[in-house]
């Protein structure tokens, strides 16, 4: 019998590579997308293989309850991947705090009004992990104790990491109280070659690094993670029964020197901002362990093949010359 699961924000860039794995898997898909009749966010997934047969889409709101009723009902598992990302907002209570928030609990709400879901796979963030003030050293590993600190979010205007923190709380204790049967999955840096015609945060920070050598945060350490890994991680994590609690999803921590380097390397014609050789640390600021999901069967892609395949993946699409 064929399985059905949900996914919201389908058209986002991780979604899109999951609706992709589960129909290729056999899935019957349930998607939700904002806005049916915008071909951006939905023209790519009507076109991936096996979309005319199992793949169904409907529009719903993250913020109206009941919006998600129709659509996880009949369904078995549910993927929660919808939450706005966005490092500079002007409100941040209404574009991220309240859409991860509220919009968490009402897909939740919804999975418990029906009895045939039996695991719920909600997409969080490393941010919901790092933000706090445990100092880091290049022998300290992260792993699956960590927790990010409202209060240091908020003292440091980290808005978008207190918004994956408090849906993550939210998230944890909503399960509890209702038992629910819920996984959550903290990728890094997400990257990868997209499905979706638009940039997403991610890849356009990508792109900035490579066109402008523009740093998406001060220190250049980037924790990478492909979004293909990403996407058989919320599979897995559905799949495997004994998956339970949070799983971090970083490939490798790596400083952006080391990414120009390798980009340089495969395309020299991109004329890169050269990289300084001077004071360069000797191995990464932390590491962040992969023992948890290596024990649910994923294994990384390494870094050279994500960032060439982002890169030719910008170019096909016309976003890089």
């Amino acid at each position: 019998m064929v399985k059905v699961v949900c996914v919201t924000g389908a058209s986002g860039f991780i979604a899109s590579w999951l609706v992709k794995l589960l129909l290729q898997r056999g899935y019957t898909v349930k998607a939700t997308v904002r806005n049916l009749r915008d071909p951006k966010r939905v023209q790519h997934l009507l076109a991936l293989e096996g979309a005319h047969e199992r793949l169904h889409l409907f529009e719903a709101d993250l913020l109206e309850e009941g919006s998600f009723d129709s659509v996880i009902d009949g369904c078995e598992g549910v993927f929660h991947t919808a939450s706005p990302v966005f490092l500079k907002v002007t409100d941040p209570q209404k574009e991220l705090i309240d859409p991860a928030v509220k919009g968490t609990i009402n897909v939740l709400q919804s999975c418990k009004k029906i009895p045939t879901v039996k695991r719920i796979v909600v997409t969080s963030s490393m941010a919901s992990v790092m933000f706090n003030s445990n100092s880091l050293e290049s022998d300290l590993v992260v792993d699956e104790t960590w927790v990010s600190d409202p209060s240091f979010c908020m003292e440091k205007e980290e808005y978008y990491a207190l918004s994956k923190t408090l849906a993550e709380k939210a998230t944890w204790k909503f399960a509890e109280e209702n038992g629910l049967d819920v996984v959550t999955l903290h990728p890094g840096y997400v990257i990868g070659p997209l499905l979706q015609p638009t940039l997403n945060f991610s890849s356009e920070a990508l792109l900035d690094l490579i066109k402008e050598g523009k740093q998406l945060w001060p220190n250049g350490v980037y924790r990478y993670v492909d979004v293909r890994d990403v996407a058989l991680a919320h599979v897995l994590a559905f799949e495997i029964s004994s998956a339970q609690g949070r799983y971090l999803l970083v490939g490798s921590v790596t400083y952006s020197f080391e990414a120009i380097d390798i980009l340089n390397r495969i395309f020299p014609t991109l004329n890169l901002p050269p990289t300084s050789t001077e004071n360069r640390p000797a191995k990464p600021p932390y590491q962040v362990s992969q023992e948890k999901v290596k024990s649910l069967g994923l294994d990384f892609m390494p870094l050279e093949v994500s960032l060439k395949d982002t890169v030719e993946s910008l170019k096909q699409k016309n976003f890089l010359s």
